[in-house]
C-alpha cells in the first residue's frame, strides 16, 4: 500500500516540490480511504477537516452554501487535492460542502503533516496557494463583498489610508472574505504560514507570543486591525505570533502578492509595518525572528530551546545524611540509580553522592563504609528550575563545571536530576561535548581543531532562537576553557609559580561579551614578592606571559594590536604597581589620558588567584570616591562614539576602502557599553558584563524599567546582527570575521530597527552628558 501511495504522489506536480525525506514522511503517515457514491465528506463552515485528501479514483463535487442553498462550485478530480487550503488558511474548518459524485479512492494525509511540510517547504506551500485557492473563499457576504463596499472599508483602515485612490481600488478588487467561529486558532507561532494579509472586518481576535509554554505580549485585534504583514515581510511568511478568534469573526483577505506589490511601490505603506515592528523589537523579545537572516534551519540543535522536562531524570532517590555509606549504596542499587540526594536537618546542606564519589572517596581511600553518607556528599546542591531551557541548564553546568544539578519545581522542591550524561546522550555533538573535548585535548593541534568548530555551533544556536546574551555566554565559556587549558600547559612548561598570581582578562572578554572576532586583552598581576626576589619573580612571569600569549595566538586569539597583553612587561606587574596604575588613571588630568585605559575597567579573573582581583577592585572603588572629574572624563570619551546616523536619518558609512558602504557595528554598540560602564563604576557595581551592569542599575533604580528594556533589546539586536555578519564571513565567504555591516544588504525592517535603536542611543548619551558633564 505504501509503495502505491509513494508512486502516485511522486507523479503529482504539487508533491514534486518535496525533498525525498519530506515525501517519505508524508507517505509514512498517509493511508488509503474509500467513499461510496453520494457520501458526504464535509459541510461548509462546520466540518473540522483533519485529513487532506488526494483523489486516486473517482470525483468529489464542491458546493458553496448561499443563503442555505448549495450551489455547485467545482470538482476535485483524479490527482487533485481536497482540504489543503482549508487546513493551511482556514484553521481546518471546511470552506466548501463536499460529497462523492462516484465511488472515490483517495490518499488521506493528516493535517499536521501537511502543516509541518508547509512550514518547512515554502515552494510546496506557495504552489497550493497559487493553484488551489482561486474562488475558494466566500465572496457572497451580502453587499459588503461588492467592490464599492470593499473600497469604502479599506479607505478607513491604516495603512491603506496612505494609498492613492486607484491603489485602494485595485486592492479592493483582490479582497475575499472568510468567517471563523469563536475559539478557532488561526495561526500558531513559528508553525503556520501566512499567505494573506488578514483584516478584521467584524468580531475580535487575540494575538500573543508564546515563550516556554506561556502566553506573553497579549494583544486584542478589533475591527479594522491587521494580522500577517510582519510575518510575510520579515519571517518568510511563517507566523511570528499565535492568533485565536475570541468572537465569531469575519476577515477580509488580501493575497500576499498584492500586498508585496503595494509594499514595493508605496514606502509609506510598508513603513507602517516596519515602524510597528521596530517599536515592538525595542520593547519585546523577538530574537528568533532575526535568525532568518542566516541560512535555513538545522534541526540538530533545536532541542536546546526545549524545556528540561524532555530530558531530566525523574523519580529522584533520597537518603538521609546520617545513613551509612553502605545503606545509601544499597538504596541506590535497589533503585538502579547512579546518584542519591542527601538530606540533612539543615536545608541549606542538601547534597548529592554519585557512583564516582563511592569509587574515589571510599574505595580508593579505604574509607569506612559504616560512616555517614553525609561525610562524602557534595554540598550544597546546585539546582535549576524545571521551567528552564536545556540551553540555560547546559550553560550553568559548563560555567561552573557541575556534573549534576537538581531539578526543582516552583516551590523549590527537588523533583529530578539532570547530568551532563543526560545532555550528551540526548545530543551527541553538543556545545557541552565541545567543552569536554577541549578539556581533555592532548595538544595544541586538537585545541585549534575544536576552536574552529565554534562558528558552526554558534550559527546553529542562533538558527534555533538562542538569544545574543546566551550565545556570548557560550563563546566566553569556550574561551575560558581554552584559556584554562593553555594556562595549565604553560605551568607545565614553566614549573610552579614563585608567588600567587592571576592572569587577568579585560575588554570584551572581561565583560563576557566575546564574539567570533576577538583579540587578546590580558595582563598578569602577581603578589608583591620580597625585595630580594623581585627580579627573579618578574622574569618568571614575563616569560610566563610570553608563552601564554603566544599559545593563545596559535589557538586563534590574535595578538592585541595595542600590545595590551601579559607578554608586554608593562602589563605584567605586582599588585602594588597595578594599584598605582589605577590611581593614576582615576586622577588623570585630561580625558585623553583615559582613552586607552577604558578596557582596564572591565577586568575579571581568567586564571589564578581571585583574591588578587578582589583586592584590586576594592582599591578601584576606594580610589573613585570623591573624584567626579574621572566620571566627567570617562563621559567625554564615551561621547566621542556616535551612532552612525546622519542629520537626515541616513546611515553614515565608510566612503572608501575595504569596507566601503558599510559601518562598524562594534563601534555602534560602544555607547551602550560605555553607558553601562560609567554608571556601574559610579554606583560601585562589581559586575563587568554590560547586561548584568544594566540589570543592577535597574535593581538599584538608577535607571527605570523602561530604560533598561530599551537598552537590553537594543544591545541584543545589535549583537545578533554582529553575530550574523561574522558567521556569514566565516561560513559563507571563507573570510576572517569582521564587524562591518552594509545597511543596503539588510531588509527594510532591519534598517528601520537600526534607526530606532540609534535614536534611542543618542537619548541615553544626552542623559550621560547632562548627569556627568552638566550639558543638556
Amino acid at each position: 500500500m505504501k509503495t502505491d501511495i509513494f508512486r502516485f504522489l511522486s507523479t503529482m506536480p504539487h508533491f514534486s516540490f518535496l525533498t525525498k525525506d519530506e515525501l517519505d514522511r508524508v507517505v509514512s503517515k498517509a493511508a488509503l480511504v474509500h467513499f461510496p457514491k453520494d457520501h458526504p465528506v464535509s459541510v461548509q463552515g462546520k466540518t473540522q477537516v483533519e485529513n487532506v485528501l488526494v483523489t486516486m479514483k473517482g470525483q468529489l463535487s464542491l458546493y458553496q452554501e448561499d443563503k442555505g442553498q448549495p450551489k455547485l462550485a467545482g470538482y476535485i478530480k483524479k490527482g487533485e487535492v481536497f482540504g489543503g487550503i482549508t487546513v493551511m488558511l482556514n484553521a481546518g474548518i471546511s470552506l466548501r460542502t463536499t460529497k462523492a459524485d462516484t465511488d472515490v479512492e483517495a490518499i488521506s494525509i493528516p493535517d499536521t503533516v501537511i502543516m509541518d511540510v508547509c512550514t518547512k517547504n515554502k515552494a510546496f506551500y506557495e504552489y497550493f496557494l497559487t493553484h488551489f485557492s482561486q474562488n475558494i473563499f466566500d465572496t457572497s457576504l451580502d453587499a459588503i463583498a461588492q467592490a464599492g463596499q470593499n473600497r469604502l472599508f479599506l479607505s478607513g483602515v491604516d495603512p491603506f489610508t496612505f494609498l492613492p485612490e486607484e491603489e485602494i481600488e485595485r486592492a479592493a478588487e483582490s479582497l475575499s472574505y472568510v468567517s471563523f467561529p469563536k475559539g478557532t486558532v488561526l495561526f500558531v507561532q513559528g508553525k503556520t504560514r501566512v499567505g494573506y494579509l488578514y483584516i478584521l472586518q467584524k468580531g475580535a481576535a487575540e494575538r500573543y507570543y508564546e515563550k516556554s509554554g506561556e502566553k506573553t505580549m497579549l494583544g486584542l485585534l478589533s475591527e479594522g486591525d491587521i494580522f500577517g504583514g510582519i510575518s510575510m515581510l520579515v519571517n518568510e511568511g511563517v507566523s511570528v505570533r499565535t492568533m485565536e478568534v475570541v468572537e465569531d469573526s469575519t476577515f477580509c483577505l488580501l493575497p500576499c502578492q498584492v500586498f508585496f506589490d503595494i509594499c514595493n511601490t508605496h514606502s509609506s505603506f510598508s513603513d507602517y509595518f516596519s515602524d510597528t515592528f521596530g517599536k515592538r523589537m525595542l520593547s519585546r523579545s523577538y530574537a528568533a525572528i532575526i535568525a532568518k537572516t542566516l541560512q535555513p534551519k538545522e534541526d540538530s540543535l533545536q532541542f536546546f530551546n526545549q524545556p528540561l522536562s524532555q530530558i531530566y531524570s525523574r523519580n529522584p532517590v533520597f537518603c538521609d545524611a546520617d545513613e551509612s555509606i553502605r545503606d545509601a549504596a544499597t538504596t541506590m542499587t535497589r533503585q538502579k540509580s547512579s546518584y542519591a540526594f542527601i538530606r540533612s536537618s539543615d536545608p541549606d546542606q542538601v547534597g548529592i553522592v554519585t557512583e564516582k564519589d563511592f569509587s574515589r572517596k571510599v574505595i580508593a581511600r579505604g574509607y569506612p563504609i559504616n560512616q555517614p553518607v553525609g561525610s562524602i556528599m557534595s554540598a550544597p546542591l546546585r539546582t535549576i528550575s524545571e521551567k528552564a531551557l536545556v540551553f540555560e541548564a547546559m550553560m550553568t553546568m559548563m560555567e561552573e563545571d557541575f556534573q549534576h544539578v537538581g531539578v526543582v519545581d516552583l516551590n523549590e522542591n527537588i523533583i529530578g536530576m539532570l547530568s551532563t550524561k543526560d545532555i550528551l546522550t540526548y545530543q551527541g555533538q553538543s556545545p557541552l561535548f565541545l567543552l569536554r573535548e577541549i578539556q581533555i585535548a592532548p595538544n595544541m593541534d586538537k585545541i585549534i581543531e575544536k576552536h574552529l568548530q565554534l562558528a558552526g555551533l554558534v550559527r546553529s544556536l542562533i538558527h534555533n532562537g538562542a538569544t545574543a546574551q546566551n550565545v556570548t555566554r557560550f563563546i566566553t565559556t569556550v574561551s575560558d576553557t581554552i584559556l584554562n587549558k593553555l594556562m595549565s600547559m604553560t605551568l607545565d612548561e614553566m614549573g610552579p609559580a614563585p608567588v600567587p598570581f592571576v592572569f587577568m582578562i579585560m575588554g570584551s572578554e572581561g565583560r563576557q561579551e566575546q564574539t567570533l572576532k576577538t583579540d587578546q586583552d590580558n595582563a598578569i598581576i602577581y603578589q608583591d614578592p620580597q625585595p630580594a626576589a623581585a627580579d627573579s619573580v618578574g622574569r618568571y612571569f614575563r616569560k610566563f606571559g610570553d608563552i601564554a600569549c603566544t599559545l593563545l595566538n596559535e589557538a586563534g586569539y590574535d595578538f592585541c594590536k595595542g600590545d595590551v597583553m601579559a607578554k608586554n612587561p608593562r602589563w605584567c606587574q605586582p599588585l602594588s604597581q597595578w594599584k598605582a596604575y589605577f590611581s593614576d588613571w582615576i586622577h588623570a588630568a585630561e580625558a585623553e589620558d583615559l582613552l586607552q585605559a577604558s578596557i582596564f575597567f572591565d577586568f575579571r579573573r581568567g586564571f589564578g588567584e581571585d583574591a588578587l582581583i578582589a583586592d584590586l577592585r576594592r582599591h578601584l572603588f576606594a580610589s573613585l570616591d570623591g573624584w567626579s572629574g574621572f566620571f566627567r572624563h570617562m563621559t567625554e570619551n564615551a561621547l566621542n562614539f556616535k551612532p552612525p546616523l546622519g542629520f537626515f536619518r541616513n546611515f553614515v558609512v565608510e566612503s572608501k576602502g575595504l569596507h566601503r558602504n558599510a559601518f562598524d557595528i562594534k563601534s555602534a554598540m560602544t555607547p551602550i557599553v560605555d553607558f553601562a560602564r560609567v554608571y556601574a563604576l559610579k554606583n560601585r557595581i562589581e559586575e563587568t558584563n554590560t547586561m548584568e551592569r544594566l540589570d543592577q542599575l535597574r535593581i538599584k533604580k538608577i535607571i527605570s524599567l523602561q530604560e533598561y528594556e530599551e537598552l537590553e533589546k537594543a544591545y541584543s539586536f545589535l549583537m545578533q546582527l554582529r553575530f550574523v555578519r561574522q558567521i556569514t564571513a566565516v561560513m559563507d565567504d571563507n573570510k576572517k570575521p569582521d564587524n562591518y555591516i552594509n545597511p543596503k544588504k539588510l531588509t527594510h525592517i532591519e534598517q528601520t530597527m537600526l534607526k530606532e535603536i540609534f535614536k534611542r542611543v543618542e537619548k541615553f548619551q544626552s542623559k550621560m552628558n547632562f548627569e556627568f558633564i552638566g550639558i543638556a
